[in-house]
């Protein structure tokens, strides 16, 4: 195994303890329980994991954090003025 796949194999642990950690803090918090019930039913009708799941819902914030700091924090809906 070279570094790059350890380094993989790390940060896949990391992350699977992240979202195990949120599960275990869920039961004080009820708001995060229902999220992570939805995001579960949400992953079984897809076929995937509560973990890929989560990772897919991370990376669509941070695509569209980016989007939005990219385009200035304009929205395209603005009417068009001459």
């Amino acid at each position: 195994m070279d570094s790059y796949e350890r380094k993989a194999r790390e940060y896949n642990v990391m992350f699977r303890k992240m979202v195990d950690d949120l599960v275990i803090f869920s039961e004080h918090d009820p708001e995060l329980a229902d999220g992570l019930r939805w995001m579960d039913s949400q992953a079984q009708m897809r076929g995937i994991s509560i973990y890929e799941m989560v990772f897919n819902a991370l990376c669509k914030h941070d695509i569209e954090k980016d989007a939005r700091k990219w385009a200035g924090g304009k929205s395209n809906c603005e009417p068009y003025r001459k």
